[in-house]
């Protein structure tokens, strides 16, 4: 069974897929992915050697990896729509492909349930292959801190960020499950258990 698992950055989909792994039941990080295959390389990998081509040889740093300041500043903004659309298609698509591979050697390996952790679900076409959805949420002020403090960003940089991304109002309504990260570890915990066993018994509903 493959559960998808969105929020918006900042939201804490990472702790919250950590209680899940706690309980057996392993997830694929898709940025995990995404940096593996853009990360430092001898030589380009099919994703890094397609994005050279669509963005120009300056996104490539002497390493092999991707160039993420220079890219950052091609994409994002509301004048760039375009380019971060490319960026999106090319990356996904790869990103897909080594995602499926990961999780069928997790189905051989005897999970039962895997967590796809994407925060571009629906964009990426992700969200087609899972059985149910989970969302992450959280204040829009919190998760502007965690941005901040986990990529050393400025906050209008954290800003500009999230306004690249679907609203919170739309994965909230899109997901079969929800988990407000806005309480103590203890309670989070319950409210994971609680969909783990709502899978496993073949019901979804809403757990707020």
């Amino acid at each position: 069974m493959l559960i998808g698992l969105c929020g918006r950055s900042g939201s804490g989909k990472g702790y919250i897929a950590a209680m899940f792994a706690k309980r057996g039941v392993p997830s694929i990080d898709t940025d995990r992915v995404y940096r593996d295959m853009t990360g430092p390389a001898l030589a380009l990998s099919p994703c890094m050697q397609e994005l050279k081509e669509r963005f120009g040889e300056n996104v490539v740093s002497e390493d092999g990896s991707l160039n993420r300041a220079v890219m950052r500043s091609l994409v994002f903004g509301p004048e760039n729509k375009k380019s971060l659309d490319d960026l999106n298609r090319i990356t996904h698509a790869h990103i897909l492909k080594q995602t499926m591979t990961e999780a069928e050697t997790l189905r051989e390996a005897g999970a039962d349930i895997i967590l796809i952790d994407a925060p571009l679900l629906y964009e990426s076409g992700f969200d087609r292959l899972c059985q149910a959805v989970i969302c992450v949420n959280a204040p829009e002020e919190k998760r502007i801190e965690r941005i901040m403090k986990r990529d050393i960003i400025s906050r209008e940089d954290a800003e500009k960020r999230l306004r690249t991304q679907t609203a919170a109002e739309d994965l909230l309504k899109k997901a079969d499950y929800v988990i407000e990260n806005d309480a103590e570890k203890d309670v989070l915990q319950e409210r994971v258990d609680g969909i783990i066993a709502d899978l496993r018994s073949g019901k979804y509903k809403d757990l707020q």
